[in-house]
């Protein structure tokens, strides 16, 4: 064992929200990681990471870079790019301490501690994040009785994916909890909008081909603009939302990845977005990462 240790971020591609209310997701790795080194002093300490080592998990926090899953805004200052770095970073703690698991009840096991600490510190969560770092590839991800339940999955074949990330990050944090009001607040509002929603989900996990996936994940993000818009919280911006209308032209997806809020969104199709798109997505603050999905789950590295 090395003491070195990576584990991938992640794109939600379907499910957002409604996965809270039983639907499927379907969640990828991207092939950028953070990296731990158990043998060099921690710089900055992710909450999760504290989390697990009063949990005891791990005996204390080390060196990580996430540097991959943040963008460089100078001044010796970065920020997140929505690709799930907080779990990315735990993943790769506990594996450079405990080692990588190397059976399907270790990887099991680490993903059961992981999930503990990141919902310690961030006050609940579904764990998809936490399931793509520690399985990798991609995942329909169910939450049953309160449990995550976790199956590796095959998109479609021929489909292309591409990563976009905004100039600015937005603050996401209090958007589960509006759309949960609304639910309370005003259920003959929400519940054809879920319905819509969780309806494009079954689909998306069932799509034989890129086209019927790609109108599967459209009708659930024009649900859940709705639902946002409802809500007071801009799940779909209106960047996107334009994005949406270019990339619908192409046949094709644009919208965002998880909670959304413009962040993080991807266009999906059964080709690489065209130079139009890319031009029309700059336009608007928008570039392509250089990114890949399916990427392996947690594992060692070689010093």
């Amino acid at each position: 064992m090395t003491g070195l240790a990576r584990a991938p971020g992640k794109l939600v591609l379907s499910g957002a929200y409604s996965v809270l209310w039983g639907a499927p997701a379907l969640v990828t790795a991207v092939d950028r990681f953070a990296l731990a080194d158990r043998d060099r002093p921690a710089l900055h300490v992710a909450e999760e990471v504290l989390a697990a080592v009063e949990l005891g998990l791990c005996p204390r926090p080390c060196f990580v870079d996430a540097s991959e899953l943040r963008v460089d805004e100078g001044g010796g200052k970065s920020r997140k790019l929505g690709l799930g770095s907080s779990a990315a970073i735990l993943l790769a703690t506990l594996a450079a301490f405990r080692g990588v698991p190397t059976t399907t009840l270790a990887r099991d096991d680490l993903f059961r501690g992981a999930l503990a600490a990141h919902r310690k510190a961030q006050g609940g969560g579904s764990g998809i994040d936490v399931a793509a770092s520690t399985f990798g590839g991609t995942l329909a991800f169910r939450v049953v009785d309160l449990e995550p339940v976790v199956q590796p999955v095959t998109l479609p074949p021929g489909l292309e994916i591409a990563v976009f990330a905004a100039a600015s990050s937005s603050i996401t944090a209090g958007f589960v909890a509006r759309v949960k009001r609304l639910a309370a607040e005003q259920p003959d509002l929400f519940a054809p909008l879920l319905a819509a929603a969780k309806a494009g989900a079954e689909r998306a996990l069932e799509a034989p081909d890129a086209a019927r996936w790609v109108l599967a994940l459209a009708a659930q993000r024009d649900a859940l603009r709705e639902l946002g818009d409802h809500a007071g919280v801009g799940i779909v911006t209106p960047a996107v939302q334009e994005l949406a209308e270019h990339a619908r032209r192409h046949g094709a997806f644009f919208g965002p990845s998880g909670a959304g809020g413009g962040d993080v969104a991807f266009y999906a199709a059964d080709a690489p977005p065209p130079p139009s798109f890319i031009e029309a997505a700059a336009a608007r603050a928008y570039s392509m990462l250089r990114c890949t999905v399916g990427a392996p789950g947690v594992v060692g590295v070689a010093r």
